[in-house]
């Protein structure tokens, strides 16, 4: 079926009522959300094929309708089932019954009933996270290299990562990311930097980003998480500036062979379209939910100016140090096998450049203190993401509607 962009809303009406009168208070009820719909009507030919698809309860004795419909529907769209109801005419009785039915069933549905501005809320909610859905369905990932080998809980599932998000994990030996970098003609580049060591680096860091352009056109990657370590001993130099230069282009690129965060990015990509940092909690203060979040890199298009510095552990090849502007940022992580997230909102408060860490430095004061407890006694591995602004909401209906 061909996707279609829009909020589309189907009917349920009992033969009982008058058509005209039900036709009279649809008007009125869906005028009065101010949004725009795609009126099917009783016609469930193209069910499943929008962004969002409403089946309007608009009467009671609509029960027997839906259940004798219900195979068609789930063999158009496996989406949960959302019932718009305006509470007249003993809709929102009927609407009860239906999602009664439907649980017993083991499916997913929602009944969608309140004042305006609720309903309005929820609408563009759903929109916002059907569309971001849809973005990932089909998606392939690169997996450059296994994760590195202190990562011992940030493996995949690579079945349930597709049943549930419709991904696909490519596996690319790193052997293969070195062969390219190392066949690369050195070019002059355009970064500078004020320490010599790091001017010298730069034109094979810029080997390694045309390197990994070529595996993700080979591949027909859209995102990618890379073993980089391996790269300190095979090329003598570091992916952060590729992999900062690869987020600011919207090609999703993470550290270190960790799948559970460039699973993260790319959820976060699709729900904000915005690019995300993928960071080691290095200090937490449990009193005040105080968090110091630190990488190697950053997204370029994160960032209001950068430095450039060696890499952190090693001392060698090219690092970023960005500075990111305060403000509401939200720390998300999904696990491997998509069982589970951890999602907090908080405020950016300065980005520092303290000696003894890698070189960006967010510190982050999660808005609830009581969600520390996460990171000390049970957290989804080591690195988690921050994204830009307050998605709390977003985060949590997404890994619902999955």
């Amino acid at each position: 079926m061909q996707f279609k962009a829009g909020n589309a809303v189907f009917t349920l009406t009992s033969p009982l009522h008058d058509e005209r009168e039900v036709a009279s208070a649809t008007q009125e009820f869906l005028g009065s959300l101010g949004m725009e719909f795609l009126f099917r009507g009783a016609d469930y030919q193209d069910y499943g094929a929008y962004d969002v698809n409403l089946i309007y309860v608009r009467t009671g004795g609509t029960e027997g309708v839906f259940k004798s419909l219900l195979p068609q529907l789930c063999s158009q769209s496996s989406r949960p089932f959302y019932l718009l109801t305006s509470g007249k005419s003993n809709s929102l009785a009927a609407s009860m019954e239906i999602l009664s039915y439907l649980r017993r069933q083991g499916l997913k549905g929602e009944i969608i009933h309140g004042s305006v501005e609720r309903i309005v809320h929820r609408l563009r909610l759903l929109a916002q996270v059907e569309t971001a859905i849809k973005k990932l369905r089909g998606l392939r990932l690169g997996v450059i290299g296994q994760p590195s080998d202190w990562l011992i809980s940030s493996d995949a599932d690579s079945e349930k990562v597709m049943k549930r998000l419709g991904v696909e994990l490519v596996s690319v030996p790193m052997d293969e990311l070195v062969h390219e970098t190392v066949s690369m003609e050195l070019l002059p580049v355009e970064e500078t930097a004020s320490d010599e060591k790091v001017r010298a680096a730069l034109p094979d860091a810029d080997r390694i980003y045309r390197a990994l352009k070529r595996l993700v056109a080979k591949y027909r990657l859209q995102g990618l998480t890379i073993r980089c370590f391996d790269l300190l001993t095979t090329v003598h130099n570091t992916g952060c500036l590729a992999l900062a230069r690869l987020n600011a282009e919207g090609i999703v690129a993470g550290c270190e062979g960790d799948v559970p965060a460039m699973l993260s990015m790319v959820i976060a990509r699709a729900l904000t379209g915005s690019s995300s940092f993928q960071a080691n909690p290095a200090t937490i203060n449990p009193e005040t939910g105080e968090m110091l979040l630190a990488h190697c890199t950053i997204p370029l298009d994160m960032v209001e100016r950068y430095e450039l510095d060696t890499h952190f552990e090693s001392g060698i090849g090219v690092a970023i140090r960005g500075y990111v502007a305060g403000g509401p940022v939200t720390v998300y992580k999904i696990s491997g096998d998509v069982s589970r997230q951890f999602v907090a909102e908080g405020c950016l408060s300065a980005s520092l450049s303290q000696p003894g860490l890698c070189r960006t430095q967010l510190a982050i004061c999660l808005d609830d203190t009581r969600q520390v407890d996460y990171f000390l006694n049970d957290p989804i591995g080591n690195h988690h993401i921050v994204i830009k602004g307050h998605h709390q909401e977003l985060f949590e209906q997404l890994f619902l509607s999955l």
